[in-house]
């Protein structure tokens, strides 16, 4: 069944004191050079250091008690592998978590420092979801999806939610990989024109909303946008994407460096390359937001030192 507002709204109070409640920033510079009022949600401040810890909270806290007390796993390439981590810690049950070797260190260290579980695979010859399927199997152990999930969706949701209750966005700009946080954030917002941004040679659901029908991205294609290389969007966000999306817009992994140095320079921001696409789509995107009311969301910060180094460079 698909999420609605209302599962949005009761999140919020399920995900209330463990979740925090992230800022929304302003900049002269940034509505100078888009000519509209400019709003960024900072998810690099949320605990975790992305918005993911939302929708895994949600979905931990909605087992019931004796599914919950057996363990979860997920699988992840970083930032709901924290968020899976530190909610499992949060409740005192185990974590298995499903990581890429390939991932970026800070995140796969940060996973272990909270004491799961990481089982490591190969994103090109290897399928998460079957190693996953057969772990959790094995062991009993409840699968918090990192998006395709009711629980997750609407958890996610909770950053629109928070959006919507401090100002009136015409239009938002959300980071949308398999869709959890862009179909949330659209549920929280119904009025809002919501723009997906994708990396541009990652552009599944371009193609899905273009074909009518699900699109898988060929396997190997990489980014610096390390959390948004999902193979394909969701079965739940699909149906959600179709109805809610205006525009796909994909970012250059140029641009999203560029937009890292925007935010360090001028909003004082540490943002991680998938939680500056938002920012880069806004900045190089080809978007007309001239006298409009605009909220971005800069859904991470968990960046390595070597790229970070590199986006100050550009």
């Amino acid at each position: 069944m698909l999420p609605t507002i209302g599962d949005v709204k009761a999140a919020a109070e399920r995900i209330k004191g463990i979740a925090v409640r992230t800022p929304l920033i302003r900049n002269d510079a940034l509505d100078a050079q888009t000519g509209a009022k400019v709003f960024v949600k900072a998810e690099n401040l949320q605990r975790g250091g992305a918005f993911k810890m939302r929708g895994a909270t949600n979905a931990i806290a909605a087992l019931a008690p004796e599914v919950r007390a057996r363990g979860v796993i997920a699988f992840s390439s970083g930032n709901h592998a924290i968020a899976v981590s530190t909610a499992a810690k949060r409740f005192g049950v185990g974590a298995v978590i499903v990581m890429p070797i390939d991932a970026p260190k800070i995140k796969l260290d940060t996973t272990r420092s909270l004491g799961a579980e990481v089982v490591t695979y190969d994103r090109v010859k290897e399928s998460r979801e079957e190693i996953g399927a057969k772990l959790s199997g094995d062991r009993g152990l409840a699968m918090i999806k990192p998006f395709d999930d009711p629980f997750v969706i609407a958890g996610q949701g909770t950053a629109g939610l928070e959006i919507g209750e401090e100002i009136s966005p015409d239009i938002v700009f959300v980071p949308a990989s398999g869709g959890g946080l862009s179909t949330g954030t659209a549920l929280a917002l119904p009025k809002a024109r919501i723009f997906a941004v994708e990396p541009a040679e990652h552009n599944d659901i371009q193609r899905t909303l273009e074909t009518g029908s699900i699109q898988r991205n060929a396997p190997g294609i990489r980014s610096i946008c390390d959390g948004l290389l999902t193979e394909q969007m969701g079965e739940l966000t699909y149906p959600i994407a179709r109805a809610r999306f205006e525009r796909v817009v994909p970012v250059s992994d140029e641009a999203v460096l560029r937009a890292m140095k925007f935010a360090f320079r001028h909003l004082k921001l540490v943002l991680e390359p998938s939680g500056a696409a938002s920012l880069a789509a806004l900045l190089e995107g080809g978007v007309d937001v001239r006298g409009q009311t605009v909220a971005i969301i800069a859904s991470g910060g968990n960046v390595d030192a070597e790229t970070f180094v590199r986006a100050l460079a550009v």
